[in-house]
């Protein structure tokens, strides 16, 4: 496979990124994700870190070196997450379960499978066009759905963040599957949150991408969303990734998984971080982390035997 691939995640005006993003890769198969995190102090970071990280985990041990079922994949990996956060609810005595919005992606001869929870979205978009998106669990894209609200006013719109499908709910999530799509060359795939998708239309996304490569665009639409969100911005968190199957060296930042040994991955996994919880001590922050682990670990082998 070849592509080239950018993710990068920032707190914006808040206190803390409650945004996880990682993607992982094998010599024939590739997975993005991203996750915004639900609940305030900590429980958002904790709710999106455990998604992030089952997938990616559940990813290294399946794909040999792919995955013999990639929606039922998704489907399993979303599904572990959200009672892997009810275990760690329930080793916190909490009351509810930490929640997050999820979209991820699975890509392998040459065709992309995607599953979404909640408002983070994916786009696909080729020759300047946006070929498909994600449509949001959200009470605002229901007001869109009946007509009562213009797509370009969901931004603004007081109920954005009303979101009735997540993991961690106390219901299990529903999970929306795509159809499979096959790649073309040059083919963009956006993974991203309400904070990075929110401040941008899709003809500043795609007349972006128009003008400049991936690995200079993405970048580019990380200031412009932070900008025009102002002082208030939320979180914003991107995985994209630009589709190069055929023509060798034509993608700036070219990734070739042709060198990984059979059985080899490689893993770019966003963890807590000191300079994205500022107001976390660093026993808090090891604290959680290990506490993380241990509600995967105690999960994966009931369901995984």
């Amino acid at each position: 496979m070849r592509f080239s691939i950018f993710q990068e995640s920032r707190k914006g005006g808040r206190e803390a990124n409650e945004d996880r993003t990682g993607y992982a890769y094998t010599r024939d198969a590739v997975l993005m994700v991203v996750a915004d995190g639900m609940g305030g102090h900590l429980h958002g970071e904790v709710a999106s870190q455990i998604a992030a990280q089952l997938l990616t985990e559940a990813f290294q041990r399946e794909a040999k070196p792919k995955l013999a079922d990639p929606f039922g994949f998704l489907q399993k990996g979303i599904t572990d997450a959200h009672f892997a956060l009810g275990e760690y609810a329930k080793a916190r005595g909490l009351i509810e379960s930490p929640r997050t919005t999820c979209v991820a992606c699975i890509v392998q001869d040459s065709t992309a499978y995607w599953a979404h929870v909640g408002d983070s979205r994916l786009y696909h978009i080729r020759e300047g066009r946006i070929q498909a998106q994600t449509r949001d669990h959200s009470r605002v894209q229901m007001l869109v759905d009946q007509g009562r609200v213009r797509e370009e006013a969901v931004a603004a719109h007081p109920d954005r963040n009303k979101i009735f499908n997540c993991i961690g709910s106390t219901t299990l999530p529903q999970v929306e599957l795509s159809k499979p799509t096959r790649l073309r060359e040059d083919d963009t795939l956006i993974l991203c949150t309400d904070g990075w998708w929110g401040p941008l239309t899709g003809k500043l996304i795609t007349a972006a991408l128009l003008k400049s490569d991936l690995m200079k665009a993405i970048p580019e639409l990380l200031d412009l969303a932070e900008l025009r969100a102002g002082a208030d911005s939320d979180n914003l968190s991107v995985v994209a990734m630009n589709w190069a199957e055929k023509h060798a060296g034509t993608l700036a930042g070219e990734v070739s998984t042709q060198t990984l040994v059979l059985d080899g991955v490689s893993t770019q996994l966003g963890d807590f971080s000191k300079a994205d919880n500022t107001d976390l001590t660093d026993e808090e922050i090891e604290r959680a982390i290990e506490e993380i682990r241990a509600a995967i670990r105690k999960h994966m082998p009931q369901k995984r035997q």
